[in-house]
């Protein structure tokens, strides 16, 4: 039966997978490149799996952050009136 579950969940998975915009893609794998470095770095700094849980956490958070801030192609900028805008270059 677990066997079953997992098989289901994998499927599952793999057809969501699809689904995803480029966009979407890149901060997925900045969150999961962020979260393994970060759990990494939390639990060698702290012997814990504590650490390596608040690693994991602020890791994935702050992939997802650069890779969305990091997107190719696209421009950030100030205006006159000091508005925050991003547009595609």
């Amino acid at each position: 039966m677990r066997k079953l579950v997992l098989i289901a969940m994998a499927a599952g998975s793999l057809a969501l997978a699809g689904c995803q915009t480029a966009r979407q893609d890149r901060q997925l794998s900045g969150a999961l490149i962020g979260g393994g470095t970060g759990a990494l770095i939390g639990g060698l700094a702290s012997n814990s799996v504590g650490g390596a849980l608040v690693g994991g956490a602020i890791g994935a958070v702050a992939g997802t952050i650069i890779a969305d801030a990091t997107r190719p192609g696209y421009c950030r900028y100030y205006t006159s009136a000091g508005h925050y805008r991003v547009r595609r270059c």
